[in-house]
């Protein structure tokens, strides 16, 4: 009986997969774009400039040149754009929605000269329902304004850690429903959350709840149906529920499933995925249906110790992610994320923060695929107004529900660096953490200190402790970092911490054999041996203390900064491990890759620093393939000794000969050779080297 019950679902389901159910199309072409804040009547200022329009397809930003290039000189304020819509007769009766992915910051939008909505926020989505206001058979006109003006009531109230973009400077879908679907307006969330408990290899205890939208005036007979498909296309279990919608309401339906010796998604390792589909079905017919992933896993994090994978010790290998690249801004296509994810797998991360504010929906999916465990946050960053509250808690809400289904997500960012007036602020992060263990329960929240130790007030509200630290950098010595951790170890040893942020800026272009334990980070010098210097020994001590559960290196990419102006390039941050526009891969990024990645890595570093300073000098090399050896000029070097970590050679004492210098290390695996080569020069003893300064008091932020 039980195999004809599953043979006939299977048949119904056959029959009604044929047809189309929500219609979600691109809607990113046709637009025109004009900057420039004219009038408060914006219907009639946008009536009023019959010219002038730029043509333009989105993603867009005004900002990819000013905010990139000009030090505290970029247009901060309002742009409009508007775009024709010819809407068919077809459409009558149905749920018409705009979705926009991102719009900096604040957002207004207009269907032929009536408001249809309204957001705040650059970085989430937003669905706002405009089909009331569209007139069938006709063309009709949409306007939205942009305003990336920082104001005290939505995060972030200032550009100062980075610039807010301004435009739609991410995709707009159309999406057309019947009258009664799977909620498109729930904070612009899917609909669809999918819970998981009980995780092991035996079980794993899953529940997915839908929210479904009955927008006509009386009650409506439906069947919701949710099934779950394994990666390879099969179905694996499913449930049916009869409904009775009530008219002009939303209501909540949950079906419970037991999955059997499930496939257990394991990161990097394993990153497997079901599928789960909900529908909702009206006389045979399906008119809506949403998919979502699942990826079954268990985050633990246990003090001291580090951090579980489905019981499994798992090695947290992170890095900091902002999203902007040089001469883009932050419009970026697919094409732009999967190359940025390309570098990050490839250096041997394990784990992303996505820094400081909820980044693209399609990044969030491929790290689900790709298997990086993720780190989410909310734009809470450097300062507060007092104004700030209820924006706060309205982006973090629309951050999880978002990206509620994400199984690559195991934490939820609450602040970064946020202090004075601390009792404001920690009322603040209290409140953001209750609302996230509302919303949902079962991922840990974390709060960002740029201070050293743990007992600061406003970061005592979250279920873990971050901190942003930056010795050598912005405060005392390269090596302070060992005292600094084994006193945190010693003292609060049931801490569940994190080190959130660590580095130094390296301008490729500034390069020097002699270095000291700090430099002067507020003048025009960065040169990249000192990052490198940095990270050799911040990563030593970093591997060994478990007590730091994950780590996150500041930054993967070098980024826009409109408000700095030092390190000899106007308005930038260079702590990447890549140049800006993505050229140039700097010697910290094959230090990581070397330590991490499972990749064959021989590197020789200082490649860039060509014209050298001293006759004597030391040689470097990284590789994680075993012993190199190393030639200067056709000859063997001598005296290899280990460095900081397994990967880390060094020859000291090294001789130049006057003029060319060919450096050529070698190392073999299986068989196979190993080489890299590079080029110094030698033209008498000069001196490009740091100034030294150590700041005594604590890195805090700015």
């Amino acid at each position: 009986m039980r195999k004809k019950n599953v043979s006939l679902l299977l048949a119904c389901l056959l029959v009604v997969s044929s047809v189309v159910a929500r219609d979600v199309t691109s809607f990113n072409t046709g637009w025109e774009f004009k900057k420039g804040s004219f009038s408060k009547e914006i219907v009639r200022a946008v009536a009023s400039w019959s010219d002038k329009w730029e043509k333009v397809e989105i993603p867009h930003t005004w900002n990819a040149q000013d905010m990139q290039t000009r030090y505290n000189d970029f247009y901060e304020g309002v742009g409009y754009y508007r775009k024709e819509y010819f809407c068919p007769d077809s459409l009558k009766g149905k749920r018409v929605f705009l979705r926009f992915e991102g719009v900096g910051t604040c957002a207004e939008v207009y269907v032929n000269n009536q408001l249809v909505g309204t957001h705040k926020g650059g970085y989430s989505a937003f669905v706002i329902e405009i089909g009331t206001a569209l007139k069938s058979g006709e063309n009709n006109e949409i306007v939205v304004k942009a305003d990336n003006k920082s104001r005290p009531d939505v995060i972030p109230v200032n550009h100062v850690l980075f610039g807010v973009y301004g435009g739609i400077y991410r995709p707009v879908w159309l999406v057309v429903t019947e009258k009664s679907n799977i909620t498109v307006t729930d904070n612009a969330s899917s609909g669809v959350y999918i819970k998981q408990k009980n995780v092991s290899k035996r079980s794993a205890d899953v529940t997915v709840t839908v929210k479904v939208d009955n927008a006509s005036l009386h009650p409506v007979p439906l069947i919701l149906e949710n099934l779950i498909y394994t990666q390879e296309g099969k179905l694996i279990t499913s449930g049916r529920q009869s409904l009775s919608l009530t008219s002009q309401g939303t209501q909540t339906y949950a079906s419970a499933f037991r999955l059997n010796k499930p496939h257990l998604w394991q990161g990097r390792q394993n990153p497997y995925l079901y599928k789960v589909v909900s529908r909702l079905v009206q006389e045979g017919k399906v008119i809506d249906e949403v998919v979502q992933p699942l990826g079954i896993r268990k985050y633990e994090m246990v003090a001291g110790k580090g951090f579980f994978l489905n019981g499994e010790k798992y090695p947290m290998y992170g890095v900091c992610r902002h999203q902007d690249w040089w001469g883009l801004g932050s419009a970026l296509k697919n094409e732009h994320h999967d190359f940025d994810l390309e570098q990050i797998m490839e250096v041997g991360a394990t784990t992303v923060r996505f820094a400081h504010y909820q980044q693209s929906e399609y990044l969030y999916s491929r790290c689900d695929s790709l298997g990086l465990i993720l780190w989410a946050e909310i734009p809470f960053v450097n300062r507060v107004t007092g104004e700030e509250a209820e924006n706060a808690k309205n982006q973090l809400r629309e951050l999880i529900r978002q990206n509620y289904n994400h199984p690559s997500i195991y934490v939820w960012g609450l602040h970064n660096e946020v202090y004075s007036p601390h009792e404001y602020t920690a009322q603040l992060t209290a409140d953001l953490h209750d609302l996230a263990k509302t919303e949902d329960p079962d991922r840990y929240t974390v709060s960002v200190n740029g201070y050293g130790h743990m007992n600061h007030p406003v970061n005592l509200n979250a279920d873990i402790q971050a901190m942003n630290r930056y010795f050598g950098w912005y405060e005392k010595k390269i090596k302070d970092i060992d005292t600094w951790i084994e006193d945190l170890e010693k003292e609060y040893p049931s801490q569940k911490f994190i080190l959130s942020e660590y580095g130094a800026d390296a301008n490729i272009n500034h390069q020097t054999e002699l270095l000291g334990e700090s430099l002067k980070w507020w003048e025009q010098y960065y040169p990249e041996t000192f990052q490198t210097k940095v990270h050799e020994y911040h990563w030593s001590v970093i591997a060994k203390h478990p007590y730091i559960v994950a780590s996150y290196l500041w930054n993967s990419f070098d980024f826009a900064t409109p408000m700095a102006n030092r390190g000899g390039i106007v308005a930038r941050n260079m702590k990447g491990l890549m140049t800006f526009d993505r050229k140039t891969r700097k010697d910290s990024y094959y230090w990581y890759k070397a330590n991490w990645s499972k990749e064959p890595v021989v590197h020789l570093t200082q490649r860039r620093n060509i014209d050298r300073e001293r006759k004597e000098t030391s040689v470097t090399v990284y590789s994680n393939i075993g012993t190199p050896k190393v030639y200067l000029n056709g000859k063997e070097l001598q005296g290899i000794r280990k460095g900081y970590t397994e990967v880390h050679y060094v020859f000291d004492h090294v001789s130049l000969d006057n003029g060319k210098n060919i450096l050529k290390a070698v190392a073999v695996k299986n068989g196979e050779e190993y080489m890299d080569e590079i080029e110094w020069n030698y033209s008498g003893e000069k001196n490009r080297g740091t100034k030294f300064y150590e700041n005594k008091q604590e890195h805090s932020g700015f």
